[in-house]
Order: C-alpha cells, then structure tokens, then sequence
C-alpha cells in the first residue's frame, strides 16, 4: 500500500480513537484521500461549541506536500467566520502555503492531519480580529470598538449558521418548524443511513450528524444561556458593523459577514430543534418493536447484548446496578444504579434510559436520567457528557455514566460541564463547592422518590 495511505489511515484512526471532544475526521472507505473534518467551537470564544466543517483533499505526494483545505461552514458562500477563513472556503495558513508565514512556519513532512486541525482550531479565539495582518499597528479605539462589534456578530452567526442551521437541515427542520417532506430519488446513499443527509432528492455524505446531535443537547444550556446574554447586547434587527478587512464581490456572495441580531427568533428555532430530537427518539421505541418483528439484525443484537449485560452486572458486585427493558423492547433500557456506600451517592437510585435507533451503532444512543440530577457534567434536562470506550458495546455506555457519577477528582473541562449552575458551584471557591456538595446529596437523598 502507498505509505502517503498508510500515513493517512494511522492518522485518521488515531483522532477516532482519542474521543477528542473538539475534532472529528471521517472519510468514505474508497476515498480516503478525500477526508471530512469538524471542528467544535472553543468555550469561551464567540465560536463556542459550534460546529464548523471542512474538506480536506490529500494529495499522493502527502505527507512530502499539504493538502488543500475548504471551510463549508459558510452558509452557502456567504458568510467569512474569521479574517483567515474565507466565505469561499478559503482557509489562510501558513503550513498550508496560502499564506505567507515567518521562515520555519512553512509546510513539512512534520505535519498532518491533526496538527493542521489544531490550527485552524487556534484562528478560532476570544478576539478573532486580532487574526488580521496589521492588527497591531491599528489597534486604536476605534479598531477596538470594530473588535467589539467583530465578537457580537460571529458569535450571532456560530449560532445561526453553524449550529441552528446545520441541525434543522440534518433532522429536516425548516426555520417555522414545520417539516420538510422528503420524497426519496435515486442518489448517493439513503434515508436509513445516518451517514448521508438528502436535499433535493440527493444524499449527501454527511458523517457528522448523529454526533452534531448528541452534542447539541449536551450544550442545549449553553446555547440557551448565550443567546440570553448576548441578546442584552444588541437590539433586535440592529445591523452587523462590516469590517474594514471586509470586502464585497462583484455578486451578492462577497467576501463579508452580513446581516443583522435577531436573537428572539434563534431562540425559538433553537428550541423548535430540542424538540424534535425529543420526538425523534421517542419513535425509536416503536421503529425497534417493528424491527425486532421482522427479526432483523440490529434487535437480535441489541437483545443479546442486553442479555450479557445484565448477567455481567448480576455476577459482578462491584458496580451496583440492575437492567430492565421497557415493554420488553430491546430497543429501550432503563438501568438503575444504587449508590455505593459510605460515597456521596450513599443511599440514592438514580434511573436512566438508554435508547436505540435501528441504525445502532452507527447512531449512538440516547441517554437520559428520570432522576432529577444536580451534577456538573450532566445538564438540566438529564443529559451527562459521558464516553463510552466501544461505542458499540452498550456496557460501555452504561459503564460511560456510572462513572460520570461515581469520578472524584476529575480534571477540569469546559467542554463537559454542561450544568451551568452546578458547574459553577463545583469549580468556585470552598464555599461554593461546599454548596455544590450540599445541592447534590438533598439530589441524593430525593432520588429514592423518583424509583
């Protein structure tokens, strides 16, 4: 085999494999030259948790040459979400030879796939003005009034376009949240392929979708919260300020990031989009019922898995959970776990349901806690940042959570604190973690009502 494809499939697998929360690469199995790649806006910047995609094309003499690299986050052409990535899909960097860098900043055989991911990751800042050639030299007030505006009107469209957007066409949303009614054509893949998106009677290869979803409701709250806040910043139909660096073609689609606030109706969009996916899963239950009559492969698999499962944990003592299907449906697992004695679990049953689609694994399932939840890294509506290490091994989702609740001493990740308040509580000073502590064993202690 071409080592340049041997490179490729080593670096492709180790990114898969290192549940990175921030990258994600895929490529179809006949082309691996051709790879896919999302990058999840960084906390605390105006691109936080959206999810922007590009196309990479590998050439053969890779890694000796860099590949050529497409934003297609950029509604259509119209839209340039930072001074070094264009609306035409443009991306300048150094390393990739479309701009020119200081000596050493050049493209080498040093790097790759992941390397350059980071890079662009790293154009993706608090103050993405500052990307600007000639920053420095014009930092005045007024240059600083325009990186004011800058950060106001990429944080509206990273909502708008990268996320609300890309979520009401993957589930076939429009933006009055009615539906669109798809009619099947012949074209690239198909409707029950969680891989492939349809428009106009065409599928798309689409690789992100599933997981743009999951993480959707992981930072649902987020969302919710910022457009709270920056709403109380603007006033609603105010116009974007275009920047000097901006410029106009000679079409409609310029070079620019125009439009104008409008956070109430982002707010509806957004919550129009929560559910949906609500409703999606709940006819998963009934879609797996059918598949498990017609005695297909996804419930005879869902149905064995669930039978080791539940003698794994029946035999093994050291992890304090027991498993039921709803309606005996496969497709459906409520798992309750007792807390550990003399841990600040001790004395609490916490339930959680776990759903299925019949495109399992290649859609992950859907966990949610019935029990009332006060914990940083499970969110308001019982959703935890969990991570299961075979995705698709079901033991390893549940073993994901329980260990989400039973984690001591975890390192600090913005990325996976999607309860706000509790996040905060948890990270603050000693008396606020001491409230933490407080709020999450009166969240114990109540859950025994909810068994």
């Amino acid at each position: 085999m071409n080592q340049s494809i041997l490179r490729l499939t080593r670096e492709l697998a180790d990114i898969q494999k290192s549940h990175d929360l921030s990258l994600a690469v895929a490529c179809r199995d006949q082309d691996i030259r051709s790879i896919k790649a999302l990058i999840v806006g960084p906390p605390e910047t105006p691109y936080e948790f959206g999810f922007f995609e590009f196309s990479m094309k590998f050439p053969k003499e890779y890694p000796g040459k860099a590949p050529t690299v497409n934003a297609l986050t950029t509604n259509g052409g119209r839209c340039r979400f930072n001074p070094n990535i264009y609306a035409g899909g443009k991306v300048c960097l150094s390393i990739l030879g479309t701009w020119r860098g200081e000596r050493g900043e050049e493209w080498s055989s040093a790097q790759g796939l992941e390397s350059i991911l980071i890079s662009i990751q790293s154009l993706m800042s608090s103050n993405p003005y500052e990307n600007e050639p000639g920053y420095e030299a014009a930092n005045t007030p007024h240059d600083k009034d325009n990186q004011k505006a800058y950060v106001l009107k990429i944080r509206h469209e990273t909502l708008r376009i990268s996320i609300i957007q890309r979520l009401e066409e993957y589930i076939g949303l429009k933006p009055d949240g009615t539906y669109i009614v798809r009619q099947a054509e012949e074209g690239e893949g198909s409707e029950s392929d969680p891989q492939y998106v349809e428009e106009g009677g065409v599928y798309f290869f689409e690789p992100f979708k599933d997981l743009c979803k999951r993480k959707f409701l992981w930072y649902y709250d987020t969302y919710l919260a910022s457009i709270e806040a920056e709403k109380e910043k603007v006033t609603e139909n105010q116009v974007f300020v275009r920047m000097p660096f901006e410029m106009s073609g000679g079409n409609s689609m310029g070079n620019t990031m125009d439009g104008k606030f409008g956070y109430n109706e982002l707010d509806r969009r957004i919550k129009n989009i929560r559910k949906a996916l609500d409703e999606e899963a709940m006819k998963w239950g009934p879609e797996g019922m059918l598949s498990l009559k017609n005695e297909e492969g996804v419930a005879a698999n869902l149905q064995r898995q669930f039978e080791q499962t539940k003698n794994y944990f029946k035999e093994n003592d050291s992890v304090p959970l027991d498993l039921d299907l709803e309606d005996k449906n496969p497709f459906i697992w409520q798992v309750h776990y007792f807390g550990r004695p003399m841990t600040n679990l001790d004395g609490g049953l916490f339930n959680f349901t776990l759903r299925f689609s019949v495109r399992f694994p290649e859609e992950q399932p859907r966990v949610q806690f019935n029990t009332p939840m006060f914990h940083h890294k499970i969110n308001k509506d019982g959703i935890p940042a969990y991570f299961p290490r075979k995705p698709e091994d079901v033991r390893s989702h549940i073993e994901g959570v329980v260990n989400v609740l039973e984690e001591e001493d975890p390192a600090y990740d913005p990325r996976t604190q999607i309860n706000i308040d509790a996040s905060k509580l948890y990270w603050g000073t000693k008396e606020e973690r001491r409230e933490y502590n407080k709020q999450f064993r009166r969240a114990v202690q109540r859950s025994i009502e909810y068994a």
